[in-house]
């Protein structure tokens, strides 16, 4: 797939004209925010906070602008200049709260939240952005139902609280409630995230007839289509958001991200809906000025995608800007990464885990650091952040697989095992050859002991270990009974069970058996490697007729079939130079 990197050319004008080609009023800062122009919004609030320094909304919506842009600490400076201004501003306040919640400040979090409620009387709007507050996603990108079940709680008690003196009735049931349509909008958002979604419908329909040309209401309804599957009324309702206002680029986003989901749930409409959803990225760019905040979404959307190249194209231009955010080096980590360029991926990595913010560096960083390491040899370092990603997010059970083939590779095989084992136990698409795994790094785990050139320590070579690795063997071949490497190797294992070498049972002998006639039911057989195994398991036979059974016809037509194989066969030749047979 191929998608347009440089596709903001239009917008960045936008964000290089001067503050003074802008209408300087807090309404016109309010509506670029919602249509996700942070640039144009941050130059008319500064310019506000300047022309009009006493109002300490202007303050507040110049702070949610930073936080938008994850700049938190810029945000929190700006509260506060509010709060300088008005110390009885809830909207200042409910921003502080905000912060504390990008920095994972519980504490704070409440005690500013608490604040902004005891300041806001019958005002909607304080109640409003603590809820976006609460519904803002963490470093994972998820919302918690826990949050969104306490912005749910706020919201509810905003409407309750500025419903008295907004004159408006719920044409449903009759009672009062809020004229605010975006508390409204929230609240479906709240509702949507909790799976209520005849909720959703409803506040979103109110917050439509509270103000029929609210675009991002239709955009909301349009949300809560696309996560239903519903793509065409998706499409239909992010239509008249456009049809209200032909520029308002969170319409263009979601309804690209929308025919990015209906390409992946759709095979036969993915090169269709994928190519729709890159034109319609291009248009939301070119419409939201280049900001950090849109490049952000852009990358995020490119990692859905799947469209790593261009990926790591924008996230190094983001990180060469001047105003970059440090967060383009997790992209430019991730993207690296998938696109092999394993060195510039490392020092993104390491340039994002060791500047950021260690409370905004997720599991996943980890994950990629982990792999990153891996792939440049430092296999030690990368089973380490792996770990630590899984220490971080014990759902990413995944990881144990990854942990396993590390150690495997290393030859740190029982370690290996216990990875492999863990991953079966918990992961989501455990395979055969993930047994198969397990039951290889039992064996070579014995088998390096028992190898050994110190005689003491190949005497301390525990049999039991070949039982966990039989077992792995054994499942494998109920599972699937041409697995045949399952039976080869569960043949060698049994042959190492032989406590007396001189006194064999014969307990490999029907793997090796089953193995033949798994491989030779496959038809000629033309792969070296799996000739001299083949070769191998007729050797092992042909010992045991000619030892254990004394069956000499069986030993030499084994061992025939051996030397037919391979006619190298060491174990062969001498049988028939022991017999004084002829070679053929």
């Amino acid at each position: 797939m191929k998608i347009i990197n440089k596709i903001a050319a239009t917008g960045i004008g936008l964000a290089l004209m001067g503050s003074s080609a802008f209408a300087q009023s807090l309404d016109d800062a309010k509506k670029a925010i919602d249509a996700e122009q942070f640039q144009k919004a941050k130059a008319m609030l500064k310019n506000l906070v300047v022309t009009q320094s006493t109002k300490d909304e202007n303050y507040f919506y110049l702070g949610w602008v930073y936080v938008k842009q994850d700049y938190a600490d810029s945000a929190k400076a700006i509260f506060q200049k509010g709060l300088n201004v008005n110390p009885n501003s809830a909207l200042n306040y409910a921003g502080l709260g905000i912060v504390a919640r990008m920095d994972k400040d519980a504490s704070g979090a409440s005690t500013n939240f608490n604040k902004a409620l005891s300041l806001a009387g019958k005002e909607s709007k304080p109640y409003v952005y603590i809820g976006k507050g609460y519904l803002m996603p963490d470093a994972n990108g998820k919302v918690l139902p826990a949050n969104a079940t306490a912005a749910l709680d706020v919201l509810t008690k905003g409407n309750t609280a500025s419903a008295a003196s907004s004159g408006k009735k719920n044409k449903n049931n009759g009672t009062a409630q809020s004229s605010d349509p975006e508390l409204f909008i929230t609240l479906g958002e709240a509702d949507r995230l909790l799976m209520k979604s005849d909720d959703a419908y409803t506040n979103f329909e109110t917050a439509l007839t509270l103000d029929p040309k609210s675009a991002g209401a239709n955009v909301a309804l349009g949300v809560l289509w696309k996560y239903a599957d519903n793509f065409e009324d998706a499409e239909k309702q992010f239509q008249a958001a456009l049809a209200i206002d032909p520029n308002y680029g969170p319409a263009y986003r979601e309804w690209a991200e929308t025919d990015l989901r209906w390409a992946q749930s759709a095979p036969n409409k993915a090169s269709e809906k994928v190519k729709e959803a890159a034109e319609q990225y291009k248009k939301y760019i070119t419409l939201t000025d280049y900001s950090p905040e849109s490049q952000m979404r852009y990358a995020d959307f490119l990692i859905n995608a799947g469209d790593f190249k261009t990926l790591q194209q924008v996230a190094t231009d983001i990180s060469k800007s001047a105003s970059s955010n440090l967060r383009a080096y997790r992209y430019l980590m991730y993207s690296a990464y998938e696109n092999k360029d394993y060195p510039a991926g490392l020092a993104a990595a390491n340039t994002w885990i060791t500047k950021a913010d260690p409370k905004r560096v997720i599991p996943r960083d980890y994950l990629y650091l982990g792999r990153l390491e891996l792939a440049t040899g430092a296999d030690s370092l990368g089973i380490r952040d792996l770990r630590k990603a899984l220490a971080l997010d014990t759902t990413q059970v995944d990881v144990y697989e990854e942990i396993g083939k590390s150690l495997f590779t290393g030859k740190k095989y029982l370690d290996a095992a216990n990875a492999y084992q863990t991953y079966i136990e918990k992961g989501r698409k455990v395979k055969l050859t993930d047994h198969f795994y397990v039951g290889l790094s039992y064996y070579f785990s014995f088998i390096t002991t028992y190898s050994n050139s110190n005689k003491a320590v190949s005497s301390k070579a525990d049999t039991s270990i070949l039982t966990k690795a039989d077992s792995a063997f054994s499942y494998i071949n109920q599972k699937s009974p041409a697995f045949a490497d399952a039976y080869l190797y569960r043949a060698r294992a049994n042959d190492y069970k032989e406590a007396d070498r001189n006194n064999i049972k014969g307990l490999a002998k029907p793997y090796y058996e089953k193995y033949i006639d798994a491989i030779t039911a496959k038809g000629p057989i033309t792969d070296d490697k799996v000739k001299a195994n083949v070769a191998e398991a007729y050797d092992y036979l042909g010992a045991y007729y000619e030892f254990k059974a004394k069956d000499e016809t069986k030993a030499a037509e084994n061992f025939g079939k051996a030397r037919d194989t391979d006619p190298t066969n060491k174990p062969a030749l001498d049988y028939f130079k022991r017999k004084g047979a002829k070679s053929k």
